[in-house]
């Protein structure tokens, strides 16, 4: 095999989401570890602040403990830290890309006789393979209460720690199609465009689902801006709403606030 097709590890930790670690993503924790600024750790890897914001918050979402902790302050986000769970997942992840490399360097000398269009192939098999999804807001938790109201719906109330709950209404036949049970692993869905924010003395609200948190960050477009809430146990979760929302909701890093959408609005996907 010559050298232009030697295989290259590029380890990527994936989720029925997409990928939840890989070289950038470590990179940046390692940056953020190094620097405590997300902002100087984007600039380090380099990624847009947005773009390391955004990673962040995914991570956090999806990993066991948080990987990361923030204090709310100004425009930059204020402070930022690596958890141990964090250095200890950068740490795993450094020892299992080592020995991923050692296992295509033996690979690629077992694979002298295949030609370049072998090996193309074999890469555009391995893309294909990736499964990606658009929703903003992606939780992993597990099965806390199943409730069949006898008709089409079924109810599905999702524990994503000790402190946040989620309910879900999805169809029967979903529900036997996913194998649903108590104790079970899921991921939930949900599109930043099915949220609501609102401000206590709102009065009352009939979506079941209401999550209350602090604004942690805004990212303001021309018309519209991302808002994202820190809720208990380092979870984020970041509606799109117009900028004159968020200038009569008075948001604002450190604001408390509550994310507001309708158990219909959840997307519901079994893991293994």
């Amino acid at each position: 095999m010559s050298q232009s097709n030697k295989l290259i590890g590029r380890l990527a930790l994936e989720t029925e989401l997409g990928p939840f670690l890989g070289a950038t993503r470590i990179r940046l924790l390692e940056a953020i570890g190094e620097h405590g600024s997300i902002s100087q750790a984007a600039k380090a890897v380099p990624l847009s602040y947005k773009a390391a914001w955004d990673a962040v918050d995914a991570m956090n979402n999806l990993a066991h403990e948080p990987l990361v902790l923030r204090s709310t302050g100004g425009a930059r986000g204020g402070g930022t830290r690596l958890t141990d769970y964090g250095r200890k997942v950068i740490a795993l992840y450094r020892a299992v890309e080592q020995e991923y490399q050692g296992a295509l360097d033996r690979l690629a000398g077992q694979m002298q006789a295949l030609n370049v269009d072998d090996v193309h192939q074999f890469q555009t098999l391995l893309r294909r393979m990736a499964v990606r999804t658009s929703a903003r807001n992606q939780f992993v938790g597990t099965v806390a209460g199943l409730h069949d109201g006898g008709g089409v719906d079924f109810e599905v109330r999702i524990a994503l720690d000790a402190q946040t709950e989620l309910t879900a209404l999805i169809t029967r036949a979903s529900a036997d199609n996913l194998g649903l049970a108590l104790g079970q692993e899921v991921v939930a869905l949900v599109k930043s465009s099915s949220l609501l924010l609102c401000t206590a003395g709102m009065g009352l609200l009939s979506a079941r689902n209401q999550l209350w948190g602090e604004v942690s960050h805004i990212h303001e477009g021309t018309v519209s801006a991302e808002v994202s809430l820190a809720l208990a146990g380092g979870k984020t979760v970041t509606a799109v709403l117009t900028r004159t929302s968020v200038e009569n909701l008075g948001l604002a890093p450190g604001v408390r606030a509550c994310a507001v959408f309708k158990a219909s609005s959840v997307i519901l996907a079994a893991l293994g």
